[in-house]
């Protein structure tokens, strides 16, 4: 409480009211400036959520529970098409799918710049 005082002062012109006063920060010791590269190398090790969205439809509840083995959901999108490659719900590439080893995986063909990727962000 007496920091919170100390800020203000009262001001005889003012009608006696208090008139606030710049804020004044304990310098930071111990800083360390070559860390930067350190600190990327932290960055570099956070999992991500990757994604492909081959595509999407909306239903009605009643369609959606006729559902059954067999049964063919038309999607938004046509054969062909590019999949999209999503990182933590944001666009960042296009491409087509592979199978590789009999698992599925995606070639990517268009890489969204970094600049886009940055403008997403805002």
């Amino acid at each position: 409480m007496a920091d919170s005082e100390s800020a203000m002062h009262t001001d005889p012109q003012a009608g006696g009211k208090a008139s606030p006063q710049p804020a004044s920060f304990p310098s930071v010791q111990g800083v360390e400036t070559g860390g930067a590269q350190k600190n990327m190398d932290f960055l570099l090790d956070i999992p991500m959520s990757v994604a492909v969205y081959v595509g999407s439809t909306k239903m009605a509840i009643r369609d959606l529970l006729q559902l059954a083995q067999g049964s063919v959901i038309e999607l938004d999108k046509l054969a062909g098409e590019p999949m999209e490659v999503m990182v933590n719900n944001k666009l960042v590439a296009r491409g087509e799918v592979v199978v590789v080893n009999e698992k599925f995986g995606i070639r990517l063909t268009d890489v969204v710049s970094a600049a886009e990727r940055v403008q997403q962000l805002r």
